[in-house]
């Protein structure tokens, strides 16, 4: 329970929240589209319970996007949003917690200048709704131990829910929660139906989604099975795992977290062990199946609560008087300063230039998630760049042909952030949409693309030579920031051999 006097901080806690989202809102025009937003933005065009490498929510909120015009402050406002809101949620857990304004302020302080969370926030992207999710299925949690009022798991129930409409990693903070639970006095909840109704209500959120799965015969995990096979993934070690959970988060803050899970699992915070031991355990399973490095921060601003509130607990325990403000404000320095620091590496705040020299000042190389990344810029802002001259690219050579070859030509992308840049910026060039089978653009299928002549990106000469009449080479795509991976040819192929509807099964390309 909070402590005598208590109060929620909420001006201070609103300030911070809205300083979050007034920063990602002014950089939102910044640089470029990022390559999965394209792809999101079809997805919005096409609305479904389901798509093969994602869950739903991600299209409504491209498909409002698009209602408010489809520009990059439009589509960035949601994560801007989600991202404040997160930072509002973890200074309200450390209230919870039992944390007075100081530790509900460098809670919320420590979240806004997590070097993940900037990132993640300043793109379209699931990434940035789920910690909302999380954090407030441990909100709940929270309140069970405190209030033992069990009706409460209906809202776990709905933030889980919810959290798997968004992604279904959720399913995996669920299993960790499970266990948490069994592990801690909260199993005593088990024996009471509405931890039970609660569970019900996420399954029933995630029912949609769950039986477009099966229509489609469970593309996900084709999708996620795929990714296992071709070794796309960098696989860490334990050394790295956690030493770049320490980086992701920030250097600094790794004592605040770590004390906060100690706190959490053996200190003065114990009656809430069962947070503590659900990051143990989702920690011990994302290990275990050699999961990306950031597929485990969304966990981290309870930890971040948790520690604040100790770290309150210790400075008072010192005897520290009131009106010393010092060490406080030292703590509350050091965190802004390092923020302050980082911001640059994971926000567009300055030119490619100018980025690369920072980052070689610092002597930092973030670290890469996929192994066949490649370029000048790390991927979070190389895939910004290159798309819009990609497709004036592609329009040159379209327009190279004449009225009547125009009519039976096809785009074919090999890559959903090339169809999904030529579906974005295609009109004012008059281009058709293009077709691909790379994820759910297999699922959306050709339609009725002409076969006679097609534009190929991203493909080698010597299959398509297989598949057509005669191939011609017509440009050579290359953007100095963008992804080294998209700098390829550009080929126009004459007579496919086989219509779309009989070579659509070959061109699946699920990973």
């Amino acid at each position: 329970m909070n402590r005598p006097g208590a109060r929620p901080a909420i001006g201070l806690l609103a300030a911070l929240a809205l300083a979050k989202g007034l920063l990602h809102a002014a950089l939102s025009g910044r640089y470029g589209y990022f390559r999965d937003e394209l792809y999101f933005l079809d997805c919005g065009r096409h609305l479904d319970w389901g798509y093969v490498d994602h869950a739903p929510v991600i299209g409504l909120f491209a498909r409002a996007a698009l209602a408010l015009g489809g520009s990059l402050p439009a589509l960035r406002v949601f994560p801007a949003v989600a991202g404040a809101a997160l930072v509002f949620l973890a200074g309200a857990i450390a209230f919870r917690l039992g944390g007075g304004a100081f530790a509900q302020g460098l809670t919320a302080l420590a979240t806004l200048v997590a070097p993940v969370y900037l990132g993640t926030d300043s793109i379209l992207s699931m990434n940035a709704f789920e910690p909302l999710c999380w954090m407030g299925c441990a909100y709940v949690l929270i309140r069970i131990v405190q209030t033992e009022d069990s009706r409460y798991w209906l809202l776990f129930g709905l933030f889980a829910g919810l959290g798997l409409e968004n992604k279904h990693s959720t399913a995996f903070f669920g299993i960790a929660a499970a266990a948490a639970i069994l592990a801690s006095p909260l199993r005593r909840e088990l024996v009471r139906p509405w931890i039970w109704a609660g569970g019900a209500l996420a399954l029933l959120l995630f029912l949609p989604n769950a039986l477009w799965q099966w229509r489609h015969g469970f593309p996900t995990l084709e999708d996620l099975r795929n990714v296992a096979r071709s070794g796309k993934n960098v696989l860490l070690g334990p050394v790295d795992f956690v030493t770049q959970q320490i980086v992701l988060m920030h250097p600094l803050l790794f004592p605040l977290w770590l004390g906060g899970l100690v706190s959490l699992c053996a200190g003065r915070l114990k009656r809430y062990r069962v947070l503590g031991f659900t990051y143990v355990a989702l920690f011990a399973l994302f290990f275990a199946m050699k999961a990306k490095n950031y597929y485990l921060v969304p966990i981290y601003p309870m930890l971040l609560a948790a520690g604040a509130v100790a770290w309150e607990a210790r400075l008072e325990a010192w005897r520290a008087k009131p009106e010393r403000l010092w060490p406080k404000a030292v703590t509350a320095g050091l965190i802004a300063a390092g923020g302050l620091i980082t911001a640059p590496l994971v926000l567009p705040l300055l030119p490619p230039e100018r980025y690369l020299a920072y980052q070689k000042a610092l002597g930092v190389t973030p670290p890469k998630t996929e192994v066949g990344h490649r370029g000048a810029l790390p991927q979070i802002f190389g895939d910004q760049f290159g798309w819009p001259e990609l497709v004036a690219e592609v329009a040159a050579i379209y327009h190279s042909l004449t009225p009547d070859e125009q009519s039976r030509t096809t785009i074919f992308a090999n890559n959903y952030g090339e169809a999904g840049a030529i579906n974005l910026f295609g009109p004012r060039y008059g281009l058709p949409r293009a077709i691909s089978g790379h994820q759910t653009y297999f699922l959306w299928g050709p339609g009725n693309a002409p076969s006679d002549l097609v534009i190929v990106l991203q493909d080698r000469r010597e299959r398509l030579e297989e598949l057509c009449a005669s191939v011609e080479k017509r440009g050579e795509h290359l953007h100095p920031w963008g992804m080294g991976e998209e700098n390829q040819s550009i080929y126009l192929c004459r007579g496919l051999k086989m219509d779309f509807p009989t070579l659509w099964p070959q061109v699946k390309k699920w990973n």
